[in-house]
C-alpha cells in the first residue's frame, strides 16, 4: 500500500514584525522602553533570552551580537537596519529618519556609528557595567 504524503506547510506568517533586543543589556532595554514609550512602533518587542528564537528563525549567536527586526515574513535585518526598519514601522516623523538610514552612504556611516555605540554600549546612558561583559558572563537569566 503506497501513503501519499503531504507536503508539510511553512509556519503561518507572523501577524506584525519583531524586534529582538539584549534585555541583559541597560542601555538596550533604556532604548526600548524609550521606543516604545515615544515612538510606540507597530510590532512586537521582546529580549532575546525570553524569545522562541527558532520559530523565530535566529541564532542566539546573532541576539547576542545586535538587536534584531524579523518581518512577518522571516526577513532578518540587524543593527542600524532593524533600526531603521523599527522607525519605518513607527510612521509619521520617524518614517524620514527612518528610510534615510535604508540608503548609501548613510547606510554605510548608520553601521559604523551602531557598531561603535555597540562596543561601549556600557559607558551609554543606561548602560551598566554588566553590558560589557561577554553574553554568556552576564549575571541573569541562563541561557
Amino acid at each position: 500500500m503506497t501513503t501519499l504524503r503531504t507536503p508539510k506547510a511553512p509556519p503561518p506568517a507572523r501577524p506584525e514584525p519583531v524586534l529582538v533586543y539584549d534585555g541583559d543589556c541597560g542601555f538596550c532595554t533604556t532604548s526600548v522602553t524609550f521606543a516604545e514609550r515615544h515612538l510606540r512602533p507597530r510590532c512586537r518587542i521582546t529580549a532575546w533570552q525570553f524569545a522562541d528564537l527558532d520559530a523565530l528563525g535566529i541564532t542566539e549567536q546573532q541576539s547576542q551580537h545586535e538587536v534584531l527586526w524579523v518581518t512577518p515574513t522571516g526577513a532578518v535585518y540587524g543593527g542600524a537596519q532593524a533600526v531603521a526598519r523599527l522607525l519605518l514601522r513607527t510612521g509619521g516623523a520617524w518614517a524620514v529618519p527612518g528610510a534615510v538610514l535604508t540608503l548609501p552612504p548613510v547606510r554605510w556611516l548608520a553601521h559604523a556609528a551602531y557598531r561603535l555605540i555597540a562596543r561601549n554600549r556600557h559607558r551609554m546612558p543606561g548602560g551598566t557595567a554588566a553590558c560589557a561583559l561577554p553574553a554568556n558572563s552576564r549575571p541573569g537569566p541562563a541561557s
